[in-house]
């Protein structure tokens, strides 16, 4: 998949010096989706929101992200290119460090790109990354990826993506709630995740592993955990004895119309 965008170089200080257009759009898209938290967004979530302080006019420099990561977890940001390889998004993770791509969306794609921006990735994701269970969680994939074959990857990638970027959270007696960064930093999917059109099933790390996705359409089927703790419980699972038993029973049929960048 090719990109249209280039990732923003830091100077000699390491500070990245945003347009004004661009930190414009940071606002817009932060204040945009603030409103849609509340009453959706996990409480985990919500206090990492608070422990990171972002700014609400401009777009965040990653040393003011590292400064609470580091603190709280022992993780940081790396800043990287707009795509990066699948080799080395899983050496990031087994080393703590959380890509980010440092571009922002433009315009003519406010409400949606295929790339994560940097909006996606400090807004939707970083404020999590404060959580223990989550952090760890993320640690031990990008060691699993790290490890595996090209043809366990794509296995593993259905796991981050119904999880890390598209999980719900539906304690027995309580609410649901939202922890998925790519959920989180899109309004219109926050919405739609909440309504009553798409499935939502109790996380199966089997019916997950064979679960196959699109990245360019409203998800069809969100899997739940119960609490965000379970992310350890999952990371202590035998992660890479369920994908091969996943290929040898292969994928569930698609709850979407078939297309090229089906996975």
């Amino acid at each position: 998949m090719s990109t249209q965008y280039v990732a923003r170089k830091p100077d000699a200080h390491g500070v990245i010096a945003y347009p004004d257009q661009e930190n414009e759009i940071w606002a817009e898209l932060y204040a945009r989706q603030a409103v849609n938290l509340p009453g959706r967004a996990c409480q985990e979530y919500l206090d990492g929101l608070d422990r990171l302080a972002l700014p609400k006019d401009r777009v965040p420099q990653l040393a003011e992200v590292d400064e609470v990561l580091l603190d709280t977890t022992g993780w940081k940001t790396a800043a990287v290119p707009a795509l990066i390889s699948f080799e080395r998004f899983f050496e990031l993770l087994a080393s703590r460090q959380f890509p980010v791509a440092t571009f922002i969306r433009s315009r003519e794609e406010f409400d949606y790109l295929q790339e994560p921006d940097i909006f996606h990735e400090i807004f939707g994701h970083c404020p999590l990354l404060t959580n223990p269970a989550f952090a760890n969680f993320s640690h031990i994939y990008g060691k699993l990826g790290l490890a595996a074959t090209k043809e366990e990857r794509v296995y593993l990638a259905r796991l981050y993506w119904f999880t890390v970027e598209f999980g719900l959270l539906k304690p027995r007696d309580g609410e649901l709630r939202i922890y998925g960064g790519g959920i989180l930093s899109s309004p219109g999917e926050t919405l739609y995740a909440m309504g009553d059109k798409p499935l939502r099933k109790p996380f199966d790390l089997l019916d997950v592993l064979r679960t196959p996705y699109r990245i360019d359409i409203m998800q069809p089927v969100y899997f739940e955990i119960e609490h965000i703790d379970f992310l350890d419980e999952i990371a202590r699972m035998d992660i890479m004895q369920s994908v091969t038993r996943a290929r040898q029973l292969g994928l569930h049929a698609p709850l979407f119309e078939p297309k090229a960048k089906a996975v």
